[in-house]
């Protein structure tokens, strides 16, 4: 652990709960989460670590000593994620790329800041994940997928070989990407979708065949 930040945990929700059981796994150290509606109930303590106070906690913190990890879990179409990692990256603080000792990440995959790979998940080579993008338990994610920014995997979907994800889209839980297929921005993929063509920006499919229709 020599030369490795202390991990300071932003939000103290579910996602939450499993980095902090990702970074325990990994043997990393945490420092403490800054959680709003922990402070305000006056829990001092969270699963062991300290509750450090609200977002403004992070005022208080030296971006030089401490390395963030977004705990804040998404949903479909929600920006609060994206917000939360863009007001702390304004402070000047970084955010690691997480791996979870139990995933696969096979060497060369590019990792960019912030992207969080859980347990049991599956990055294969040529994989590119985007800032602040997760891959979710046991998703796989398939050689020479390229996954944007902000984009979540949800637990059990599986991208095969050479797909594309725009930023901001969410792939729902055990839905299924056949090789080559291209999802645009903020597309929402729903749970169990079996994707076998293009999907436009800002769609939303449903179903086992894949049927889209447009976004609002």
């Amino acid at each position: 652990m020599n030369g490795v930040r202390p991990l300071v945990l932003l939000g103290g929700g579910g996602h939450g709960k499993v980095l902090l059981a990702l970074a325990q796994a990994a043997a990393l150290p945490v420092a403490g989460v800054c959680d709003p509606a922990l402070a305000a109930g006056g829990i001092r303590e969270w699963f062991g670590v300290p509750v450090l106070g609200a977002d403004d906690a992070l005022d208080r913190l030296d971006p030089g000593a401490v390395s963030l990890v977004n705990g804040v879990g998404q949903l479909p179409r929600s920006s609060l994620r994206e917000q939360v990692f863009a007001a702390a990256r304004a402070k000047g603080f970084g955010f690691p790329p997480l791996v979870h000792p139990m995933a696969w990440v096979a060497p060369g995959v590019v990792l960019e800041e912030g992207a969080q790979v859980m347990a049991g998940a599956i990055v294969q080579p040529g994989a590119r994940l985007g800032a602040n993008t997760v891959v979710n338990t046991r998703a796989s994610v398939d050689h020479d997928c390229a996954v944007g920014a902000h984009v979540h995997i949800a637990p059990g979907a599986v991208l095969c070989g050479g797909v594309h994800v725009g930023d901001h889209a969410f792939v729902g839980a055990g839905a299924t990407l056949i090789q080559g297929v291209r999802i645009g921005v903020r597309a929402v993929i729903g749970a169990g979708a079996l994707v076998v063509s293009d999907v436009d920006e800002g769609a939303l499919v449903l179903g086992a065949k894949g049927s889209a229709r447009p976004g609002r």
